[in-house]
């Protein structure tokens, strides 16, 4: 303890008074420890009966029933027991254990308001530490300030009052990682929660960390392929990128994630997804259809739902960041979608309001620009010396009436290397996925995609963009000339061409053989309301009479111009049966 002046001062506590040999040992003690004479204030204290406390400042040494056992079990956390040695290896603790003279810093609850608990007492404790709360309640510390310190509580919070005792753990918040996590469904304090058990994890790692260097990175150029002909073919994502999925509340966000996800199977790939401010039936909805598709081998979910506190919210996409890296580090490709990161924001802002801290644009705290930053920095595509790994980062941002200059999708617009933007007018008028091809881009483009894919891709965007173009202008004229009919046409199949239905990812081969079908303009004269079983049949016969083209695409990435000519035809051959009525009904 200290004295009004700041003078250090020891408080002893006992059932029973020392002798004066005890007290000149404390003495002598506090000399070596502290390097200077300590004044010793003996204070009878009944409960005590087992031992001793003694507080010097804010170190306490508890020599009581309490403080022994709870060394003992720290002791025991520190071993790592297999499955079938935990008898032993307790049998071999009890024996080489000895009680140590070890201090720990000791504060007291101040204050609690919603999930900010106001902590005294802790002068050595950092920004970003866990802190201890009696029954086990964990908080973070958020805000340092002369004297006295705020942290967030992860749950629990109603059990925490003023005068609670408060221990610091030394450690920064952190992730249980390991292979282990696959196939499971955690909170952002790593706890399962699909009930299947515990989870035995291979190592810890700390929730905020630094991001690769520029000398630790190297460039992007291996394609992470969605699945999806609209996206895969315009705006291509490479391992390593951060590409932003933004549009209104039900338009096809997640459904782009989730079948990323399902088209990184047997790839080699991992898969992360992080749902923050989610409903727990949709998480579960989601989970369920991973599992029904084979696709939670490789995913890890770490779920913070809407019915969790603030606090939980904000670090669940730190969370599953940290477990994102464990495997980007032992060399694997990783993707990790955060879903979305406007309630991210959310929470942070309630945060912040709750800690005091000035609001600024829209409410959010100055600092909610390096809120995301710092996360989505860490997305990257390590140098061969760090093992080659590599994490992509799918960002989902919920706009207002499309409404892309708010402050938090202009923010993380800049963040990231590109944007997929779904159009409410597109999603309802039934073109799925409703990408934006105007707003849409991808900043690493061609260098994310495979010689194939870049070839038969063409022009299809520039063609495209004059389709939605010419469409606006048209649509107040009724006396058009042939040409442009014809080109009015030709767009109208391509949107129709780029329709897919959820959960049924192209392989890449597949996609290849439409975008040179269509750039061969062999769908021309295909009616609309005819347009999707002819796809269905076109991939079906050109896989089964050129199968050696459909592999050399999927191993190779090339596509030579004999491949393209022997598409084409097969694909006239195919078109003549269909308007024959032979194939597709």
């Amino acid at each position: 303890m200290r004295s009004a002046r700041g003078r250090l001062t020891a408080e002893l506590r006992s059932a029973k008074e020392p002798s004066q040999a005890q007290l000149q040992r404390f003495g002598d003690f506090l000399q070596r420890k502290y390097d200077r004479k300590v004044p010793l204030h003996w204070e009878q204290d009944e409960s005590m009966r087992s031992g001793f406390r003694l507080q010097v400042g804010s170190d306490v040494y508890d020599w009581t029933l309490d403080g022994r056992i709870r060394q003992f079990t720290d002791y025991l956390r520190q071993l790592q027991p297999g499955e079938n040695d935990l008898l032993p290896l307790m049998r071999q603790a009890t024996e080489d254990w000895s009680l140590a003279v070890v201090s720990e810093e000791i504060g007291q609850v101040l204050t609690v308001d919603d999930e900010i608990a106001t902590v005294g007492g802790l002068e050595h404790a950092q920004y970003g530490e866990i802190l201890l709360f009696v029954n086990g309640v964990k908080g973070m510390v958020m805000d340092l300030r002369r004297g006295e310190l705020s942290c967030i509580l992860f749950g629990g919070g109603e059990e925490v009052g003023a005068g609670s005792i408060v221990r610091r753990t030394l450690k920064t918040a952190g992730m249980p990682v390991g292979d282990s996590f696959l196939g499971r469904v955690v909170d952002a304090l790593g706890v399962p929660i699909d009930g299947r058990g515990r989870i035995h994890a291979q190592s810890y790692r700390p929730i905020e960390a630094p991001a690769p260097g520029i000398l630790d990175r190297q460039p992007v150029n291996t394609p992470m392929e969605t699945g999806l002909l609209a996206i895969d073919s315009m705006f291509p994502i490479g391992r390593g990128q951060r590409e932003l999925i933004i549009g209104d509340r039900q338009t096809g966000k997640t459904a782009i994630a989730l079948d990323t996800i399902l088209n990184q199977k047997g790839k080699g790939v991992v898969c992360v997804y992080v749902a923050i401010g989610q409903k727990t039936s949709s998480v579960a909805q989601l989970v369920e259809n991973l599992k029904r598709r084979g696709a939670m081998e490789y995913t890890a979910v770490v779920s913070a739902c809407a019915g969790d506190s603030a606090a939980l919210q904000y670090i669940a996409p730190y969370a599953g960041c940290a477990l994102a890296e464990y495997f980007m580090y032992q060399g694997q490709d990783v993707l990790i979608v955060y879903d979305d990161l406007s309630k991210h924001a959310i929470a942070y802002r309630a945060l912040s309001l709750l800690l005091e801290r000035s609001p600024g644009r829209e409410a959010y705290p100055g600092d909610v620009f390096y809120l995301h930053s710092r996360l989505l920095e860490r997305a990257a595509h390590l140098s061969d010396e760090l093992g080659g790994g590599s994490m992509t980062a799918l960002p989902i941002v919920e706009t207002q009436a499309g409404d892309v200059s708010a402050y938090i999708p202009t923010n993380i617009i800049s963040i990231t290397d590109g944007q997929i933007f779904l159009e409410s007018d597109l999603f309802f008028a039934g073109q799925r996925p409703a990408v934006n091809v105007g707003i849409s881009v991808s900043r690493v483009g061609g260098d994310a995609q495979t010689r194939a894919m870049k070839s038969a891709a063409g022009t299809i965007r520039l063609d495209l963009a004059q389709y939605r173009e010419m469409e606006v202008f048209t649509q107040f004229s009724s006396d058009l000339d042939d040409a442009t009919k014809r080109q009015l046409a030709y767009g109208q199949g391509l949107m129709r061409l780029l329709r897919q239905t959820q959960y049924a990812p192209l392989a890449q081969h597949q996609q290849v053989i439409l975008l040179v079908c269509v750039m061969g303009r062999v769908m021309q004269d295909v009616p609309l309301d005819r347009m999707e079983a002819f796809r269905a049949g076109l991939l079906s016969h050109v896989e089964e009479n050129a199968p050696d083209v459909c592999r050399g695409v999927d191993i190779t990435g090339h596509l030579d111009q004999s491949d393209r000519e022997q598409i084409v035809a097969l694909a006239r051959d195919y078109l003549a049966l269909f308007q024959s009525g032979k194939q597709g009904g």
